[in-house]
């Protein structure tokens, strides 16, 4: 038994400190995050009229910070998110439910599309529940895969 916990230890530890890799794989991963990431909210917001949404968009963001994960270790994708992977997937499920609220308060049928305009500095905003669903999806995506990578990545936590 302790022989497995030393073998997961060691298996876990290389992500941990990251001390043999390239400087190539890390100078890219370090560039290639944030363009990732817009790309990813590019995916998002375009998503209700071409192909794209919360779930594509969601799995890209996801891929983006994996690459930092195995690249950097864990140690430094916690300093990089503010909050645990399991508060965004909650707040991914709670978005999703607050965009059908609009349509229960006008009496209309559970998943109706409203859209709401508004003016803001001068300019025409148009939102929609659908694009709060959108960024529900993408937020409970994004939660739940680095919930997983950071559970396997996770030193601490010893599997039997």
């Amino acid at each position: 038994m302790k022989n497995h916990k030393n073998i997961l230890a060691a298996r876990n530890s290389s992500m941990v400190h990251r001390h043999d890799d390239s400087l190539i794989l890390r100078t890219a991963a370090i560039i290639i995050l944030p363009l990732q990431l817009v790309f990813s909210l590019f995916l998002l917001l375009r998503g209700h009229d071409e192909p794209g949404g919360g779930f594509i968009g969601g799995l890209v963001a996801s891929g983006a910070f994996s690459l930092y994960l195995f690249t950097v270790g864990i140690r430094a994708l916690n300093r990089l998110f503010w909050v645990s992977p399991k508060d965004i997937l909650s707040a991914g499920l709670l978005l999703g439910l607050v965009a059908t609220v609009p349509s229960l308060l006008t009496g209309q049928a559970f998943f109706t599309a409203l859209w709401f305009e508004f003016y803001f500095v001068g300019t025409l905003v148009k939102l929609s529940t659908v694009l709060i669903f959108d960024i529900g999806v993408y937020l409970t995506v994004v939660g739940t895969l680095m919930t997983m990578f950071t559970a396997i990545a996770n030193p601490r936590v010893y599997r039997t």
